[in-house]
This record gives C-alpha cells, sequence and structure tokens, in this order.
C-alpha cells in the first residue's frame, strides 16, 4: 500500500512538471491559432495517443471491465464537460495575462477542493481558512495592479480554478469506480468535440495556421494532455488526497520557471511576495487539516 502511495506522488510529481511548462505551449500555440481550436486539436491529440491503451485487452489476469459501460461513459463525458470549461477559460485568459500568473491562479483549485466539500457536507478545518486568507493576499498582491486594476485574464483564471477543483473531486470519485485509461479517453474526446465546436462557431480555421502551431500542439497534446492528463487519472486512483493536492499545487511553480526560463517574464518584487503567499496558502489548506483528522 505505501509502495503504491510513493508511486501515486511521484506520478503526481511528474504530472505537475509537465502542466506547469505546457502553459508555454499554450501560450506558444495562441500565437498562431485561437484558444478554443488550439484546445480542441490538442484534446483530440491526447485522444489517439490513448487510443491503443484503451483497445487493448490484457492476456492474462481478471476479466476486464466492458469497453464501454453506463457508468463509464457517463463519468467521462461529466468530466469532460468540467474539463472543457476549465481549460477553455484558461486557455482564453492566457490571452489576457501571463503564464506566471495563469499557474498560480490555477493553482487556487486546492483550497477551492476543500471548500467545495463544505456543500458535500465535509468539515472544513482552521487551516483550510487560513490558508485561504493567505492566498487572497497573495493574489491580491500578484494581480492587483496600479489603480487596482486587475487583468481580465486573471480573473477568467480565478473562475477557472473553481472549475478545477469541481474536475479534481469528479476525477477521485469516478477513478475509484471505472477504468483509468478508459475514463481519461472519454473526457479527452468529450473536451476535444466541445472545443471543437467552440472554435467551429467563433474561430477562423485554417490549415497553415495550424501547420505553424504544429509543436506547441504536439507538446500539449501528445505530453500535456495524453501523458499529464492520464498520469493525473492513474495516480489518483492510489493517492493520499491531501498528498495529491500538495503536489499538484506545484504546477504553480513548475509555471513560474518555465515562464521565465523561456518567455523571459518576470514579476515585479511584490509579485514573487505574492506567488510565495498564494504557495504557503495551498500548503497550509493541506497539511494542517490532516494533523486534526489524526487527532480526532
Amino acid at each position: 500500500m505505501q509502495n503504491h502511495a510513493l508511486r501515486a506522488d511521484l506520478l503526481m510529481l511528474l504530472t505537475a512538471m509537465i502542466w506547469g511548462s505546457g502553459f508555454v505551449a499554450q501560450t506558444a500555440g495562441m500565437d498562431h491559432i485561437g484558444p478554443y481550436l488550439y484546445s480542441g486539436l490538442r484534446f483530440a491529440l491526447g485522444s489517439i495517443c490513448l487510443l491503443p491503451l484503451v483497445l487493448r485487452r490484457p492476456a492474462t489476469g481478471p476479466a476486464p471491465e466492458p469497453l464501454l459501460t453506463r457508468g463509464l461513459l457517463q463519468g467521462g463525458v461529466v468530466m469532460g464537460l468540467a474539463l472543457a470549461l476549465g481549460i477553455n477559460l484558461q486557455q482564453v485568459g492566457l490571452l489576457f495575462t501571463s503564464v506566471t500568473n495563469s499557474g498560480f491562479i490555477t493553482g487556487l483549485y486546492v483550497i477551492v477542493v476543500p471548500l467545495l466539500g463544505l456543500f458535500l457536507g465535509h468539515k472544513t478545518g482552521m487551516g483550510t481558512w487560513l490558508g485561504c486568507m493567505l492566498a487572497v493576499i497573495g493574489m491580491f498582491l500578484l494581480s492587483v495592479g496600479d489603480n487596482f486594476h486587475v487583468a481580465s485574464g486573471d480573473w477568467l483564471q480565478l473562475i477557472g480554478a473553481f472549475v478545477w477543483g469541481g474536475h479534481v473531486v469528479l476525477v477521485g470519485l469516478f477513478a475509484s469506480r471505472h477504468d483509468p485509461i478508459r475514463l481519461a479517453f472519454l473526457q479527452f474526446v468529450t473536451c476535444a468535440v466541445v472545443s471543437l465546436i467552440l472554435a467551429l462557431a467563433f474561430e477562423p480555421i485554417a490549415m497553415d495556421a495550424i501547420i505553424a502551431a504544429g509543436p506547441a500542439l504536439l507538446y500539449g497534446g501528445v505530453v500535456a494532455v495524453g501523458i499529464g492528463y492520464t498520469l493525473q487519472v492513474v495516480a489518483q486512483k492510489h493517492a493520499i488526497a491531501s498528498h495529491a493536492a500538495i503536489i499538484l499545487s506545484l504546477e504553480a511553480v513548475f509555471a513560474a520557471i518555465a515562464g521565465a526560463w523561456l518567455l523571459g517574464e518576470a514579476l515585479q518584487p511584490r509579485g514573487y511576495v505574492g506567488c510565495a503567499l498564494m504557495l504557503a496558502g495551498m500548503l497550509l489548506a493541506q497539511l494542517w487539516p490532516r494533523r486534526a483528522e489524526t487527532a480526532h
């Protein structure tokens, strides 16, 4: 059991690194094509990457779950709809804010998860509320500029953080019941279809622009989606919830490192203080309640 938990933690760390660096590809892709088209194409690519694993039937061992059941389909579609909403809020938001801001504000979903638990009747510990306060102060320092102006992209990322919180809850709910690879495949297909419909409705589509966005699409589709989101679903099957949220929150740090290294992004000193407070809030919200629960 401990080996399962350790493996899940390592998979989560790799996921956080992939997601954090993926923000750079998301920004680069939109130099050529619109946000909905980028999301749709990269999730279509991610679906294709998973198809061989979905169709593979083990030669030995217990009989696998049927290729498609009603519960599996419902879970995959519901997760996919949440994923489509979250990823497109994030993608459009990146047009109006930096990779660093986007990474840290998106990371607030680790605080959103226990807050959503309130509506499900779960108790929320003091650490969560203290973590929220630190995160709100940190976000103020990171996002609120002169004359109390907040970039529109930051607002979109904040709304997205609530959607990502819901998505993490849904993944935890369905990954324990169904085959994680098939579940991941169904959510990718759903997200791709929704995003491509939005692209057809609102964006120009040109083959030369898609080819120009090719490298960013390949990284975003094959690595960030095909590997990253699949690792999340597989790891959450065995992950300790508090470990998962803490490790995935490091996505924000990897996004900031990638933004500084690959895009030359730099923050003012107050921005770095804001990032530090947000990360501290995320960690506090996850670490504090564990001690309270064990004492209880």
